[in-house]
């Protein structure tokens, strides 16, 4: 309907983007995930009207979003440096916004100040560094040790040491990480597209300019930018006839966050391709090799250990969503309900269920599409995610992103745009956990933004006066 409803171009979604982006951090700034000092009671004026500016600049977004994709499918479809302008244009007003959606940005400064002071971030959690960084961190993750890698550690070390703590300059520095990981992301779209025979704008307006990309990578600045940027530039080597600069950009990827790692797969199917059994074994030890030799290097460069392999097994919040711990939760209160002495065994069964289920996946996906290896390892992140004992919106960019530049059919990327765009709404800006009144306030600012949008769209069809004195 929006298609229709106004005469689209590349200018006009870029403007309605902007306007979408540009409410949306205007309304961070008094519903956002702000500093402890910052933070607004949720009932005071201020975050009212700012819960409601974010949810009307979010459905803004998205329409824009939208209309962009018509655009791209169209007779006249834009060229890739195109798309990245609106890309930038939209992100423009995120740079300066506070964090969005999460509050997860605290954590790794605080990480990056523990590693800074010697503290083994695998051992403790924010709470052992004390003070007022690690105040900001939400309370379920203070005693919580961290699953990243050496590399993401390395980085935060640094970034902790440039700015010595203050938390403005640390939100932007990260912010500024965040966003070179998008810029390696969108580098790497266009090529792996090509390499598969996808629509190289195509494949930037799913994976780069996908509102989830700007809400949770860009606003909210989490670390799973920089994992897929090094990710997608390592898929691009192995792609050209590099494999081994491939493999250790694909660990490196994976050294930030561990799912990365199934990049690995991809990277020896991309090397061993046509070469017969005995080619797949060099190719695997090769890889392999590489991929050791780059995580004792990074590890050693990190001076964090390797404590962060045993640290995977770090808790998720009780409240997750997953789909196995949703099935956790339901299936130990039934049992707690009939008196059974097994609820508490409910949730690591269902969590043990999801792994297994995701390695029968794995084996399924690699054993059908081995001959589309950057696809396959986009779905294969998308069951990791999925089937995972913890579940956040930004997950969903994991196999997403590979999807958007390998998907063979247009339905298929159809399928996951319609995913994206219910994902984008479906997390407070605070990052805090929805009460009844905030749920009605942001489905409020969504209402008004598709009144406005329908406004337009009645304008649009309404001839001019001067027409109509003519007929």
């Amino acid at each position: 309907m929006l298609a229709t409803a106004f005469p689209v171009d590349l200018r006009r979604c870029q403007a309605l983007g902007l306007a979408g982006t540009a409410v949306l951090a205007l309304g961070g700034e008094s519903a956002g995930a702000l500093p402890a000092r910052d933070l607004l009671s949720p009932e005071s004026g201020r975050a009212v009207l700012g819960l409601v500016g974010v949810y009307f600049g979010v459905v803004l977004l998205i329409a824009a979003w939208a209309l962009l994709g018509t655009v791209v499918r169209g007779p006249a479809p834009p060229t890739p440096r195109s798309l990245l302008l609106v890309l930038a244009t939209w992100a423009a007003p995120l740079l300066l916004a506070p964090p969005l959606f999460s509050r997860d940005v605290y954590s790794y400064l605080a990480q990056g100040a523990m590693v800074d002071a010697h503290i083994d971030v695998y051992a403790y959690g924010p709470a052992r560094l004390g003070g007022p960084l690690a105040d900001e961190v939400a309370p379920v993750w203070q005693s919580t040790t961290t699953p990243y890698g050496p590399v993401f550690l390395a980085l935060a070390r640094g970034l902790s040491s440039l700015t010595r703590g203050e938390i403005p300059a640390g939100l932007f520095g990260m912010r500024m990480v965040a966003l070179l990981g998008v810029a390696l992301m969108a580098a790497a779209l266009p090529r792996l597209a090509r390499h598969s025979g996808a629509d190289p704008a195509a494949a930037l307006w799913l994976g780069a300019l996908n509102p989830l990309v700007l809400l949770h990578l860009v606003a909210g600045a989490h670390n799973d930018a920089i994992m897929l940027g090094l990710l997608g530039v390592g898929l691009v080597a192995a792609r050209g006839h590099r494999p081994l600069a491939g493999a250790v950009l694909v660990t490196l990827a994976a050294l930030v966050k561990v799912p990365a790692a199934l990049g690995l797969i991809a990277v020896i199917a991309l090397r061993g391709r046509g070469q017969g059994r005995w080619g797949i074994a060099w190719a695997t030890l090769t890889t392999g090799v590489a991929a050791v030799a780059t995580t004792v290097a990074a590890t050693a460069v990190a001076g964090t250990g390797y404590g962060w392999i045993a640290a995977l097994r770090t808790p998720v919040s009780p409240h997750n969503w997953s789909p196995t711990s949703l099935l956790g939760r339901m299936t130990g209160a039934l049992l707690q309900k009939l008196g059974s002495g097994l609820a508490p065994l409910a949730m690591p069964v269902w969590h043990a269920a999801g792994l297994l289920a995701t390695v029968g996946l794995l084996l399924f996906i690699w054993l059908r599409l081995r001959p589309h290896p950057v696809y396959a390892l986009g779905l294969s992140l998308a069951a990791v995610a999925v089937f995972g004992p913890a579940i956040r919106p930004w997950y969903a960019l994991w196999g997403l992103f590979l999807i958007a530049a390998a998907a063979p059919t247009g339905s298929v990327r159809g399928r996951v745009a319609a995913a994206s765009a219910v994902l984008a709404l479906a997390v407070l800006p605070s990052g805090s956990p929805a009460d009844a009144g905030q749920v009605i306030l942001a489905v409020s600012g969504g209402l008004l933004a598709l009144v406005v949008l329908w406004q337009a769209h009645q304008a649009a069809q309404a001839p001019a006066p001067g027409l109509e004195r003519t007929a």
